[in-house]
């Protein structure tokens, strides 16, 4: 059948089936309008998918590393020649993401699949030094058997990408548990797809059942997932007690230096794109901000400038700041940025939901500044479009209040002082760390935090060993009988007055 935004619908064995579940509406964030149906999968659906993926994945482990990387080249072909118009558009229609970010999160996607599929045909294993004359001995890598993708709402394309490919490259098959909130948008890139063997590939949607259910099933294998801490904390556990390997990213609430050697125009940019992106809903955004009390005023001219001439409104409007995904994640903002007023923060820009959207979850890019450690804006994930500022005295209290927090995904850091950027590259607590250009990833590097900011990487070659399991491999091409073997010499052994014989 073909995909219908109104009629729930999952993805299993190559093609679109019809869900059995209620129906459930995906509302816009921007205008409260229903955008589509879901419905929950069922547990039958679910026993069903893995039987096909099981099989599929038998055949598709046995195909050499050569032909999977065709595949996987294939479908970043298919990518690039894809109308993804309609995707973007949905996805922004979905969670409020302006429609420039969407199609270009869409667009990012292809490098994932060409990437994997060359590191899938390069690293095949290690030839070690032997221990012994005579003796052959290596590591080989072999896939898991079916991963399971448990995805985010803000980039649930890109990220799904980014684990997939990696996962299906190291032969295994792979389902993909959407976020709700952007369950059509990812059902619809699914025919990108096509071209791998029918039940290799699955997307069902659904909330923590779901994601519970392929997490204990026994012909489940790995784990990735992407979002807060308490679900990471809770699928890392669940993954735990069932001795699957996991890769967890679970957000942050990163820092950004201003240096007195900082650029303050590029830096005050720079500072708008890292706090507002996608109206701060990215797990890399810039939330905390350390400003050495030299430059602080120019800076916040600056910056208050830059935000100041950001566009509220509609994804599909010319807008750079959208809706936040739901009304519980403006409430959140509402509480943090309260609650630092109240304790002694100034709004300087923003702090309120804009008067010019009276309709969906909008909330104005805010710049706070008088910030103070016992406020709950430095302590939590704030996940909305505001920049907390904190005066510092020189470079390393901004490093020591960065560090400060428990969480450890990515920090930011503006400076033309070579020492400083060497200083920060090495004495941040993070997983992650961009001077003078923040929120960049690369295919080639690995993407993941420290702390509480999750567990294994992803991307690059880190990214490729979380879906694939080592073997050890001894082969005596001559064999001879060991010394060391059964049955062991009498003098090996103590005498009777417990002395051991020479």
């Amino acid at each position: 059948m073909r995909f219908s935004l109104d009629k729930p619908n999952h993805f299993a064995e190559g093609g679109y089936r019809p869900s059995a579940g209620t129906p459930m509406p995906v509302v816009d964030p921007a205008t409260l309008a229903t955008v589509g149906h879901i419905a929950e999968t069922s547990v039958a659906e679910i026993e069903a998918v893995l039987s096909a993926a099981t099989a599929a994945q038998k055949a598709w482990a046995k195909l050499d590393a050569k032909s999977r990387a065709t595949i996987l080249h294939r479908i970043a072909n298919r990518i690039e020649a894809t109308d993804m118009r309609l995707c973007a558009e949905t996805m922004s229609r979905e969670m409020g993401k302006p429609y420039p970010e969407a199609i270009g999160e869409v667009a990012n996607c292809a490098g994932a699949f060409r990437y994997f599929a060359e590191m899938a045909r390069d690293e095949a294993g290690k030839v070690a030094g032997t221990t012994q004359a005579g003796s052959f001995q290596f590591a080989r890598y072999e896939p898991l058997g079916v991963s399971v993708h448990i995805m985010p709402f803000n980039f649930p394309i890109l990220l799904m990408c980014w684990t997939v490919a990696a996962s299906l490259a190291s032969g295994n098959g792979c389902v993909i548990k959407p976020a709700l909130a952007t369950t059509l948008s990812t059902l619809i890139f699914m025919e990108v797809f096509v071209d791998l063997p029918d039940g290799l590939i699955a997307c069902l949607p659904g909330g923590v059942d779901v994601a519970q259910a392929l997490i204990h099933s026994p012909r489940t294998h790995a784990v990735a997932f992407t979002g807060s801490v308490a679900a990471g904390r809770a699928v890392a556990m669940a993954a735990a007690g069932e001795m699957k390997p996991a890769v967890i990213e679970a957000g942050g609430s990163d820092p950004m230096i201003i240096s007195k050697h900082a650029p303050l125009d590029v830096a005050a940019a720079g500072a708008v794109t890292a706090a507002f992106h996608m109206s701060g809903q990215v797990c890399t955004s810039a939330e905390r901000f350390f400003v050495v009390d030299e430059v602080h005023d120019a800076f916040i001219e600056r910056f208050a400038a830059e935000t100041r001439r950001l566009r509220v409104g509609n994804g599909l409007s010319k807008a750079e700041i959208g809706p936040l995904v739901s009304k519980a994640a403006r409430d959140k903002v509402i509480r943090l940025v309260e609650d630092a007023k109240a304790k002694g923060a100034t709004a300087v820009v923003g702090g309120g939901i804009p008067a010019s959207e009276p309709v969906g979850w909008f909330y104005e890019p805010t710049i706070l500044t008088g910030c103070t450690p016992e406020m709950d804006i430095l302590k939590e994930e704030c996940f909305g479009p505001v920049a907390a500022v904190c005066r510092v005295k020189d470079f390393d209290e901004a490093i020591a209040m960065a560090n400060a927090s428990e969480f450890g995904l990515g920090a930011s850091v503006f400076t033309t002082s070579l020492e400083e950027a060497m200083e920060a590259a090495e004495r941040l607590e993070a997983g992650m760390v961009w001077v003078n250009n923040p929120l960049i990833d690369n295919d080639a590097l690995p993407f993941g935090g420290w702390k509480k900011s999750g567990i294994g990487r992803e991307l690059s070659r880190l990214g490729l060993d979380t879906f694939r399991r080592s073997k050890m491999v001894i082969i005596d091409h001559k064999p001879v009988v060991q010394g060391w073997w059964y049955p062991y010499p009498d003098d090996w052994f103590y005498d009777a007055g417990g002395r051991k014989h020479v």
